[in-house]
């Protein structure tokens, strides 16, 4: 059959145990560690492995037609990741792969009606969700591990800190436009602890509401106001621009609008700090199964497709980041907490949901640890003597910040 076939390509390191829906049991690789095992329960999921395993692997888990066999989810995902970043892949999803990856400019085009229902599918979502399983502040995006001991919180708290240093907030009162404001705590942080006035705009219904209660409840909401609005319709100069985790929902197609409204949004002396999800193997696909259940029209670009729409809005790229495993940890973080709150998510939704999310927060934290995914930080300013000339400002004003908290603690 096809799919023994394509496994015998795939499994290069280790032993994968395969049970099909007719009971045979077989097994490949070449009988050492790793190990790992999947049953296959009905002839649909089988099928539907053969023809577009990048989706009908999610959806068999999903619908309990696919399982782990002797083993974990993540142990079973963790292996497939592995070999295929070995140059292990099922023929069929190797020639999906490169179709997805010639037709993204076209599967991308984002214009503001679908960008807001693309926010809708994954950040309306029941307000109670995001709260059981992130960390205190609601950070949906890569926290900074600078010794990798951190705990959620405090390393959620070390990236705000990085990032507010690369803002240069070096005197109270400056404007700063927040871009994707999510659910508000890095508005709030920088109102709060460095004296900014923030203007957070999202797409999220969602959000917005939960952003709005929480300036009140911190005290800030008159230096911290949100708007349900897309970044296309930003007119207003200010002083600062910080976008965290949104870049990754503009579309391919529109990188070039979003750094011309970048620069428009920015007065003469302003710096800019983008924070988004990359990959170091150059322009690729968004995975189908990500795509339909969990995050529609996203991308996640190599730099080479980011840096020339900065170049074309005539900004200075004045510091550019990569963070590698820091996302993974952060996964990590959130998926053994989504585990230990899972009965009340279950009845905030189904099962279906929970192995839904459960096969997202393992799938995710897999391609930062196996296939070359990782997280970019863009500094960017008009001129090119606004910013240092070396980067010793960014620890000093994050050591000068932790002190601050510590002091209020």
């Amino acid at each position: 059959m096809l799919f023994h076939l394509a496994l015998r390509r795939l499994v290069r390191r280790g032993t994968l145990t395969v049970r099909y829906p007719d009971g045979t049991v077989r097994r490949y690789g070449d009988g050492n560690a790793p190990m790992a095992g999947m049953a296959i329960n009905t002839p649909r999921a089988l099928r539907r492995l053969t023809l577009n395993p990048g989706l009908a692997l999610g959806e068999g888990y999903m619908e309990g037609e696919v399982e782990p066999l002797g083993c974990s989810l993540f142990d079973l995902l963790s292996f497939l990741a592995l070999n295929i970043a070995e140059g292990g892949m099922h023929p069929i999803e190797h020639a999906r792969e490169w179709l997805r990856k010639v037709t993204r400019h076209l599967a991308q085009i984002n214009p503001a009606g679908r960008a807001r229902r693309n926010v809708a599918h994954h950040y309306d979502l029941n307000g109670r969700l995001y709260a059981l399983f992130l960390d205190r502040d609601r950070q949906y995006s890569c926290a900074y591990f600078p010794t990798g001991q951190e705990t959620l919180e405090e390393a959620q708290a070390a990236k705000k800190r990085h990032i507010a240093a690369k803002l240069l907030l070096d005197r109270p009162g400056l404007e700063v436009l927040d871009i994707g404001s999510g659910w508000g705590g890095m508005a709030i942080t920088l109102a709060r602890d460095y004296g900014a006035h923030v203007t957070g705009i999202t797409l999220s219904t969602e959000q917005l509401e939960v952003s709005r209660q929480r300036a009140e409840e911190a005290g800030v909401a008159d230096r911290v106001r949100f708007e349900l609005m897309d970044y296309r319709d930003w007119t207003r100069p200010v002083d600062r621009v910080v976008s965290v985790g949104m870049f990754e929902h503009v579309g391919v197609t529109h990188y070039a609008q979003f750094f011309r409204v970048v620069r428009d949004a920015l007065r003469e002396d302003g710096v800019a700090l983008i924070h988004a999800i990359g990959r170091m193997d150059g322009p690729g696909g968004t995975n189908p199964w990500i795509k339909r259940y969990i995050f529609p029209g996203a991308y996640c670009p190599a730099l080479s497709e980011v840096l020339p729409g900065i170049e074309r809005a005539r900004l200075w790229a004045t510091d550019i980041e990569v963070l590698r495993l820091h996302y993974a940890q952060t996964i990590a973080h959130w998926r053994a907490r989504f585990a230990g709150n899972r009965d009340a998510i279950a009845s905030l939704y189904d099962e279906r949901f929970c192995r839904m999310f459960e096969y997202y927060l393992v799938g995710v934290e897999l391609i930062f640890r196996h296939w070359g995914h990782m997280v970019w930080q863009v500094q960017l300013s008009r001129r090119q003597d606004v910013v240092p000339l070396t980067r010793d400002y960014v620890v000093e004003a994050e050591r000068a910040a932790a002190a601050r908290g510590r002091e209020v603690a």
